[in-house]
């Protein structure tokens, strides 16, 4: 989620009540004025039972089914990432993973809350086996939530950790792997040709660890220590039979000779509230190219910690707060990875990469780079290539379209804890960039930014999000944090097109407060999000002019038994009556065959689904030799073609 420097806004948070201000169903046209804009803020106390304001709420095109919130003492911790199984939905958790039930996505029923003490806690599940990420330095072996004090500890864990969840009830923790960065975020990735391991990648941002802490661990340059811990990833090779045997099996360095990516200044409001906040005095600190003012939470600790190296008792005085501002270079070197001597390069680490096994492609979002990665060999993944963008600040999350022509990368301007969508924030900053695939190179095509203004009281940027399996089209829904979430079309990459929303108020309308969708997934028919502040939120789709309900109904066919969206799977639609007729919709839409034809279709189509037998087998195939036949003349030739294969498959469906 966020770079170290934001690492504040995972504390405690309040949590906001729910008041429901819906746009009419099924809007045709995007509202106007966007009810989005100036929703009222609400929350919660910390006991999470006395309401003290309500959060309005806002949506189009999408309907909210039930939020849930966390138990305690897990209520008040940051809600992080997702991983499916089943009927269940892990969520990560600061507190330790939550495991839902949503078989009934009106009432999730709260199945096992584990307590486990990490940041962030992002989750994967693959078959029987649970993987938890941490980076932090508190993080314990034994899950403690008492923290390590010691700066070298036996008793730290910073990589993942693997649990057998056989029974998802009672997870069993089995095994962890520790490495030099700690795990950020990871991602499983399964390999067509081996059924008996897969393997997880490692996105480690943190500073490298002491070798008295974990031997091997290095934070010199490649070019000073070729074993260097820095500009690589960890690659783990996790046997399924013998999960306590899993180890680091490579360590790719696919960020070799990177040159530092390309900036772009601060924003206006931030250049005035950063010349504001050094008059008041405030420390402020520098990552690549943008400028942080640090909180109190943040720089107090510090400024104790000073006093207590000279000794010293009572306030800090200004001859500490000066040895704090020279020394913050170096410890933002130290909180990211880097070394404040340095000579600017590219980035050393990645914040997460997602992996299609079934194109042997992976899209790595390296901080100032996004990267093409060719994992045939999933061990050994090699770089194919790079890009980078001036609008963008932190290259954060990836997703590819389903027959992986395209990739689109999330830019989580920042840290995930800043206001980025402010009517005076560029459409360009803190959005995602489309890119086509072009014979192994991505080509640039377009920027896509959630349209409705949000106050400087939001934390709001890209953030994670999800394909959604409408069939012949490229839809996805994504979390823009505060910004709420965002469905939008982006099958012309040159012109994505929000289709639907939904958003909350501030948690605070008085002053930050991180909170907001962490991650939006579409997961067998619904959409789930992870609400950081406001615990499980669960949707549905409604039919309107940009997604018909007979798409909705043919997406709600592909079924998965267990999903981890960073480890992205192919989309492959069963023959029904919905899709042929998802394919009607959009050739009706786009007029991409003559409208008598359209209805002509459909009409063969209803009766065919009323017949049975080989009565209907022989109406269906014939209604698929004409539609082949009428394709050459139909402006969308190949959708036509498309449809008749829909309906020649649907034909031959044994019954």
């Amino acid at each position: 989620m966020k770079l170290r420097l934001n690492s504040f806004v995972a504390g405690l948070l309040p949590v906001a009540a729910i008041v429901l201000t819906a746009s009419p169903a099924g809007a045709q046209n995007a509202p106007s004025p966007d009810p989005r804009v100036g929703l009222r803020g609400g929350k919660m106390d910390s006991t999470g039972t006395v309401f003290l304001a309500r959060a309005a709420e806002a949506s189009w095109n999408i309907r909210l089914l039930s939020n849930t919130l966390p138990p305690a003492p897990f209520l008040g911790q940051t809600n992080s990432d997702l991983a499916f199984t089943g009927k269940y939905v892990i969520q990560g958790n600061y507190a330790g993973p939550l495991i839902w039930d949503i078989s009934n996505p009106g009432q999730p029923v709260l199945a096992k809350a584990y307590p486990c003490q990490a940041s962030q806690n992002d989750v994967s599940i693959y078959k029987n086996l649970l993987i938890v990420s941490n980076e932090s330095n508190s993080g314990r072996l034994d899950c403690g939530s008492q923290g390590v004090h010691d700066t070298v500890s036996t008793e730290r864990l910073r990589g993942i950790r693997i649990f057998d969840v056989t029974d998802i009830t009672n997870p069993k923790y089995v095994a962890n792997v520790q490495t030099c960065r700690g795990s950020h975020t990871h991602t499983v990735v399964t390999d067509p040709k081996d059924f008996a391991n897969f393997y997880v990648y490692i996105s480690g941002q943190a500073g490298v660890r002491s070798p008295t802490e974990l031997m091997g661990c290095s934070s010199l340059s490649p070019a000073k220590d070729s074993n260097s811990s820095r500009f690589r990833i960890e690659v783990i090779k996790v046997p399924l039979a013998h999960p306590e045997q899993a180890a680091i099996v490579s360590s790719p360095r696919i960020f070799n000779d990177l040159a530092a990516p390309p900036s772009h200044g601060e924003a206006s409001t931030e250049v005035a509230a950063l010349d504001s906040a050094r008059k008041a005095g405030a420390f402020i600190a520098e990552f690549g190219g943008q400028h942080f003012v640090l909180p109190p939470q943040f720089v107090n600790p510090k400024l104790d910690s000073v006093v207590k190296a000279r000794n010293g008792t009572g306030a800090p005085t200004a001859a500490d707060s000066a040895a704090f501002r020279a020394y913050l270079p170096t410890l933002v070197a130290i909180l990211t990875g880097g070394n404040a001597n340095n000579k600017p390069t590219g980035p050393d680490q990645c914040h997460d990469i997602t992996v299609y096994p079934a194109i042997g492609l992976a899209g790595g979002a390296c901080a100032g780079y996004g990267l093409l990665l060719d994992i045939r060999d999933p061990a050994h993944p090699v770089r194919i290539g790079a890009v980078s963008d001036s609008n963008f600040s932190y290259w954060h999350s990836a997703t590819f379209n389903n027959d992986g022509t395209k990739i689109l990368f999330t830019d989580e301007w920042g840290g995930g804890g800043a206001p980025k969508c402010r009517a005076t924030d560029k459409h360009e900053w803190g959005a995602d960039a489309i890119f086509t695939i072009e014979n192994g190179k991505m080509v640039f095509r377009s920027y896509y930014k959630m349209p409705a203004a949000q106050t400087s009281l939001e934390n709001c940027v890209a953030h994670n999000g999800s394909l959604i399996p409408i069939p012949g089209r490229d839809v996805m829904v994504q979390s823009w944090y505060q910004g709420g979430i965002s469905v939008f079309d982006w099958t012309d990459a040159a012109h994505p097109k929000e289709i639907a929303f939904f958003d909350r108020g501030p948690v605070d309308s008085t002053h930050m407060v991180g909170a907001g969708s962490w991650s939006a997934y579409w997961y067998n028919g619904v959409i789930v999000s992870s609400e950081i502040a406001r615990g499980l939120d669960v949707f549905e789709l409604t039919p309107s002019s940009f997604i018909s309900q007979n798409e909705i109904d043919a997406a709600r066919t592909v079924r998965f038994d267990q999903l981890n969206v960073q480890n992205q799977m192919k989309f492959v639609w069963p023959a029904s009556f919905a899709l042929a007729r998802a394919y009607l919709d959009q050739l009706e839409r786009s007029n991409g065959f003559a409208s008598g034809k359209v209805t002509s279709a459909r009409t063969d189509l209803s009766r065919a689904e009323k017949a049975s037998g080989a009565a209907q087998r022989s109406a269906l195939t014939r209604l698929a030799t004409r539609l082949h036949a009428d394709a050459p003349g139909a402006a969308d030739a190949a959708k036509v073609h498309t449809l008749a294969t829909a309906v020649g498959d649907l034909a031959n469906v044994e019954r």
